[in-house]
């Protein structure tokens, strides 16, 4: 473990990533040439501290999928002191300036904006409900597997890191586009999923709600072997302390959440999707009204939504375990990675629950 810390604080995530696993198994990492080390790395969604196995890609999506006709998709970048990184926006053909909600979605590792919104087939929802939909890229050189890092301190503050380069590629597109600033959301899948949870946490004022699918709590982990950990067994702690997020001595106000999670996902274990609710209701008004539902997609997956609604029974919080189902974006298209098609369509129930809560005027 000591040998671990040394060479992440020295860079080599690729080395100690296979030094860990090497160690979970049971294996000596000595055994394992460097070239080997480097390809285990890139292939552990561990080695990058959350999310998915490389395998191979899905057929590349025809360009229709993604970007709908008279519609744009857009190549644009950011830049503040916390760094660079790219973004793709789609931008729907009836887009004429009026006010649009905005949709920004964080992909896992091993990931590209591209893969993403054709495997979410977020643009189309976009395109259907007139939205604005983006999709920053974390940069190779952040990260060798493309995931965004979550576990890092540096990257669960306000003003931050990469919740500070996500805020201003999210901020960028409000003063560039007519975007209704009570309706913008942050979504993700797996290391994304656990970004926006940080979103939420750190910038309130921005994002009205969230999605977190097949992620993990903010603070849920502090370095590289804590993150293995959380997505092992997850860290019921880490809700009680979520840290100086943002950056403020108020009372954390609730971010209304909308959670999937497969009850068969060996990559991020499904009680991290629990500590997700359980972080979100810490800070709910006490008069929510907790029901509990059971469904079934036809030919697909079985499903448990539980819903935590307030007075007037809009669901403030909605947590989705979807049976049978693994590491994978529930109800997505095969055109794109880490998708499992046999639903119920997370996308969908994504959008009409951002849809349903628009941000508060009083916060």
């Amino acid at each position: 473990m000591r040998e671990a810390l040394r060479l992440t604080r020295r860079g080599r995530l690729a080395d100690a990533t296979a030094l860990l696993l090497g160690a979970l198994r049971g294996k000596s990492a000595g055994a394992t040439d460097p070239s080997a080390r480097a390809d285990a790395a890139a292939g552990s969604l561990a080695g990058a501290g959350a999310g998915l196995w490389a395998r191979a890609k899905p057929p590349r999506a025809p360009t229709l999928d993604i970007v709908p006709e008279s519609a744009r998709w857009l190549a644009k970048s950011y830049s503040n002191q916390a760094g660079t990184r790219a973004y793709k926006l789609y931008v729907p053909s009836l887009y004429r300036q009026q006010s649009l909600p905005l949709i920004v979605m964080l992909h896992g590792c091993t990931q590209s904006p591209e893969d993403f919104a054709a495997g979410t087939r977020m643009n189309a929802l976009g395109e259907e409900h007139t939205c604005l939909v983006a999709y920053p890229a974390q940069a190779a050189s952040a990260n060798s597997s493309k995931c965004w890092n979550w576990f890092n301190p540096r990257d669960q503050q306000r003003a931050q890191g990469e919740p500070a380069l996500i805020a201003g590629i999210t901020r960028e597109i409000i003063d560039d586009y007519a975007v209704d600033r009570r309706r913008v959301y942050v979504a993700g899948l797996s290391a994304g999923a656990a970004a926006a949870a940080i979103m939420g946490m750190a910038y309130p004022d921005i994002y009205a709600a969230i999605g977190v699918h097949s992620g993990l709590a903010c603070g849920a982990a502090h370095d590289l072997p804590s993150a293995l950990a959380a997505m092992r067994q997850g860290n019921f702690e880490a809700w009680r302390r979520p840290g100086e997020t943002s950056g403020s001595d108020a009372p954390r106000p609730l971010v209304p959440t909308i959670v999937f999670h497969g009850d068969r996902d060996t990559t991020v274990n499904p009680c991290n999707a629990d500590q997700v609710i359980a972080q979100s209701t810490a800070a709910a008004p006490a008069d929510l009204r907790k029901t509990t539902q059971q469904g079934q997609v036809p030919g697909g997956h079985a499903y448990r939504r539980t819903i935590y609604a307030d007075a007037s029974g809009r669901a403030m919080i909605e947590h989705w375990l979807v049976l049978g189902a693994g590491h994978a974006w529930s109800g997505g298209s095969p055109a794109g990675s880490y998708t499992d098609p046999r639903g119920p369509d997370a996308s969908r129930e994504m959008l009409r629950f951002f849809l349903e809560n628009p941000r508060r005027l009083d916060g």
